[in-house]
C-alpha cells in the first residue's frame, strides 16, 4: 500500500519511550501497542488475540528459545517485539496485526487505512428511537461494560440531539434523572455499566418511581455468553430491578430493538414511572440496518374530564359552603392557573402540601401556605375551620397534614389515588385542569361565607411577627435557619427552581421561605432520600437547557452538611459543565433532624456529630465559587453575590441545629 492511502498520525516523540520499553498509544481511535526494542521500533495491534488483553500494558521480557518477547499482562501470551508473531508459531500462525511506522525528526507517525463508514448498530436503532421520543439528557458514566451504547450516545450528542453529562457517582445520576421528570413530566436517562454501576441507580430511581417522575435507565451487562455462571459484575440485573420499574427488559439479539425502545420511553412518559433496558456488551454492536422507530401514532391524549353529575354535585357543595378551602398537592403542578382561577372566585384560601410548595405563591391573597410537619401555622389554621376542602392531586401521606374530617371533594387523573386511605365524600376522576375550568364557570360563593382572604392577611401578619420573634433567638451556636431563608426568600428571582435536600433545613425551607412569582420547588417526597439535593439541582439546570419554557431560570440547592456530603464530588460535574447552580449548604457539624428525633423519643443523642471540611473552601478547590458565612450580617451579601455567579457557587453557612 502507497503512502498516498495511508493517513500518518502522530503517536508522540522518541523520547517518551526508552529502549526496551511498550506503551499503549491510541491513533484516531486504533489502540496501538508501541515497541522500541533493540533500537527499532515498532507498531502492532494492542489487543492479544486470547481476550482482547491491552499489550501495550505489559512487558518485554526473556522467555522460550532464550530470546525476548512482549507478554501480555492479562494471561501472559507472548509476541514478538518486531513481528508480532508468536513463539513456534500458534495463534493461527499469524500473530499481532502490525502497523507502518515512520519516525520523522523525532515524531512518531503510524500509518492508517482511511477510515471506514460507521457500521449503524442496535444501539444506534435505540439511541435515535430514544431522539425520536424527545429524550434530550443522559446523566451516567461511560465505562467497559457500556461501550458500544455509549458510542451511539456520543454519535447523537455530536450531532447535536443530545446532551450528556458525566457524573461522579451513579446515584447522583439517578437523582438528577428523578429530579428532571419530576419538573418537567418527561423522562431523563441515566447510564451506568454493569454490576455495582447499576445498582448505584437503584435509590435514585426508587426516588422517582414513589414520586411518580419518567426515568429511562440504561444499563450495561455482561456479555450473553457468561450470563449466570457467576462472571466478573454479573448480576441478575432484571431480578435487582424488577420492584422498582414499570418496565425492565434485556435487549438481546433477536429483540425488536425499536420496538424495545419505544416500549420504554412510552412506559416511563404514560406511565410517570421507571423504565430500564439491560445491554449486554456484545448485543450493543452488533450490525443492524433496522430503521429507529418514531412516538407518532403511540400516544393518546391525555384530556380527562368530569361527569356532569360530579360537577353539579361539586358546585352544590363549594357554593353552600362558608368556609371553603382548596389543598394542592404535586399532582397538580399542571393546573396552576386554573386552580388560582377557581380559588378567586370561591374567595378561599389555598394550602399545598410540601412537595407542592410555589405552586401558589405565598405572596398571592389567597395562599395560606404549607401543611403538616414542614408547615406554616396559617394553613393547619384554616384547615381545622374549614366545613369543605377540595383536594387536587395529593398524595393524603402521613406527613401531608390533611385531616379526613371534612366534608371533602378530592379530584385526581389516577383512580387509585381516589379515596386510597379513607372514604372521601365525593371523588372525582378527572383532570385537575379541567375539573377547575368546569366548576369556576359555575361556581357561585355563598352570601354567608366567611371573609377568608381579609383573615388570611391577618394571619400572615402574626406569623411574619413571630418569625421576627425568632430571629432574635441566639444560643451562640451559630445562625438561626429563619435568617437564612428570609435573606433567600428575597433574592431569589421569582422564577427560581430550588431542590431541597432532607433533614432540618427542608424542614426550616418549608415554613419559612415565602414563595413568590412561578418559583418551583423539588424534593425528595415519600422516599425523603438524603443526598437528593445537589444532584436534583444538577438535573434540574439541563432542564434549563432543554425546555423553552425554563430556559433561563435560576437553580438554587439547598442542603445540610450530611445531605452535601452524600454526592460532594459531583460539585465538579457542575464545574465541568458550567452549570449555574447557586448552592446555599446549612453547616451545624450534625445530622441534626436524627438528633431532634432522638430526644424526641427520649433516646440519647449518639453518632450524629460530623467532622467536616471547609465546605466553602472545597467549592474552590473544585473550580467554583464558594463563600463561607459565620453572621448573620453577612447572608444577604453573600448569597447575593452566589447568585451572580455564571457558575456553580456554594454558600457555607454557619448555623445553630436547635434553631430550626
Amino acid at each position: 500500500m502507497s503512502d498516498v492511502e495511508l493517513e500518518w498520525i502522530s503517536v508522540g516523540h522518541v523520547d517518551d519511550l526508552p529502549e526496551g520499553r511498550i506503551k499503549t498509544v491510541t491513533a484516531r481511535t486504533t489502540s496501538i501497542c508501541l515497541v522500541h526494542y533493540d533500537g527499532q521500533w515498532a507498531a502492532m495491534d494492542n489487543h492479544c488475540p486470547h481476550q482482547r488483553g491491552p499489550l501495550g500494558e505489559g512487558s518485554i521480557e526473556k522467555g522460550v528459545e532464550d530470546k525476548c518477547w512482549i507478554r501480555c499482562p492479562w494471561h501472559g501470551w507472548d509476541f514478538d517485539p518486531l513481528t508480532g508473531k508468536p513463539p513456534g508459531g500458534g495463534v493461527k500462525d499469524h500473530g499481532q496485526k502490525m502497523f507502518p511506522l515512520e519516525v520523522r525528526d523525532g515524531e512518531i507517525f503510524i500509518g492508517l487505512e482511511a477510515e471506514p463508514p460507521h457500521e449503524r448498530t442496535v444501539s444506534d436503532v435505540m439511541v435515535e428511537t430514544m431522539v425520536n421520543w424527545e429524550v434530550q439528557s443522559i446523566f451516567g458514566m461511560v465505562g467497559h461494560s457500556n461501550l458500544g451504547l455509549s458510542d451511539a450516545i456520543r454519535r447523537s450528542v455530536v450531532r447535536k440531539e443530545l446532551r450528556y453529562y458525566g457524573v461522579r457517582h451513579e446515584g447522583a445520576a439517578a437523582f438528577a434523572a428523578s429530579a428532571y421528570g419530576k419538573l418537567t413530566g418527561k423522562p431523563a436517562a441515566c447510564l451506568t455499566i454493569a454490576g455495582p454501576g447499576a445498582t448505584n441507580l437503584l435509590t435514585g430511581l426508587w426516588d422517582a418511581k414513589v414520586d411518580r417522575a419518567p426515568v429511562l435507565a440504561l444499563t450495561g451487562q455482561v456479555q450473553t455468553q457468561v450470563f449466570g455462571p457467576g462472571a466478573f459484575q454479573d448480576i441478575d440485573l432484571s431480578s435487582a430491578f424488577q420492584a422498582v420499574t414499570k418496565f425492565s427488559q434485556p435487549v438481546l439479539t433477536t429483540s425488536k430493538h425499536a420496538e424495545l425502545m419505544t416500549l420504554a420511553c412510552k412506559t416511563a412518559i404514560v406511565e410517570q414511572d421507571v423504565s430500564h433496558l439491560i445491554f449486554p456488551d456484545d448485543v450493543q454492536t452488533i450490525p443492524s440496518n433496522k430503521k429507529a422507530a418514531t412516538s407518532a401514532g403511540r400516544v393518546a391524549g391525555h384530556r380527562i374530564k368530569p361527569s356532569d353529575d360530579d360537577i353539579d354535585a361539586a358546585v352544590e357543595m363549594l357554593s353552600n359552603a362558608k368556609r371553603p378551602v382548596i389543598i394542592v398537592g404535586h399532582g397538580a403542578q399542571d393546573s396552576r392557573d386554573q386552580i388560582i382561577e377557581l380559588a378567586e372566585r370561591l374567595g378561599a384560601p389555598v394550602l399545598t402540601t410540601f412537595k407542592a410548595k410555589g405552586l401558589i405563591p405565598d405572596n398571592h391573597p389567597n395562599a395560606g401556605g404549607v401543611l403538616g410537619r414542614s408547615g406554616t401555622p396559617i394553613a393547619s389554621w384554616f384547615m381545622t375551620l374549614a366545613d369543605a376542602m377540595i383536594v387536587f392531586g395529593a398524595s393524603f401521606s402521613n406527613h401531608t397534614g390533611i385531616t379526613p374530617k371534612r366534608n371533602m371533594i378530592q379530584v385526581d387523573y389516577d383512580r387509585m389515588q381516589l379515596g386510597k386511605f379513607s372514604k372521601v365524600k365525593l371523588p372525582i376522576w378527572s383532570e385537575i385542569g379541567e375539573f377547575c375550568n368546569a366548576a369556576s364557570a359555575r361556581i357561585q360563593r355563598s352570601s354567608e361565607a366567611d371573609d377568608q382572604i381579609t383573615e388570611m392577611a391577618d394571619r400572615w401578619r402574626m406569623w411574619r411577627d413571630e418569625k421576627q420573634r425568632r430571629l432574635a433567638e441566639d444560643l451562640g451556636n451559630g445562625i438561626h435557619s429563619f435568617a437564612v431563608f428570609e435573606a433567600l426568600g428575597k433574592l431569589a428571582p421569582d422564577d427560581a427552581i430550588f431542590a431541597v435536600d432532607v433533614g432540618n433545613n427542608t424542614y426550616s425551607f418549608g415554613r419559612y421561605l415565602e414563595t413568590k412569582g412561578t418559583q418551583r420547588v423539588l424534593m425528595s417526597g415519600y422516599l425523603g432520600s438524603i443526598g437528593f439535593g445537589f444532584p436534583a439541582a444538577m438535573g434540574a439546570w439541563a432542564a434549563t437547557q432543554d425546555i423553552g419554557s425554563l430556559k433561563g431560570r435560576k437553580v438554587i440547592s439547598i442542603s445540610g452538611d450530611g445531605g452535601f456530603g452524600q454526592y460532594p464530588m459531583d460539585f465538579t460535574t457542575a464545574v465541568k459543565y458550567g452549570m449555574n447552580i447557586t448552592h446555599i449548604l446549612l453547616h451545624n457539624s450534625e445530622l441534626g433532624k436524627i438528633s431532634k428525633e432522638q430526644r424526641s423519643g427520649e433516646w440519647p443523642v449518639w453518632e450524629t456529630d460530623l467532622v467536616n471540611p471547609s465546605f466553602a473552601a472545597f467549592a474552590r478547590l473544585c473550580g467554583g465559587s464558594g463563600t463561607k458565612v459565620s453572621k448573620s450580617e453577612e447572608i444577604e451579601a453573600a448569597i447575593d453575590a452566589a447568585l451572580k455567579e455564571s457558575g456553580p457557587s456554594l454558600v457555607e453557612i454557619m448555623t445553630d441545629a436547635d434553631l430550626v
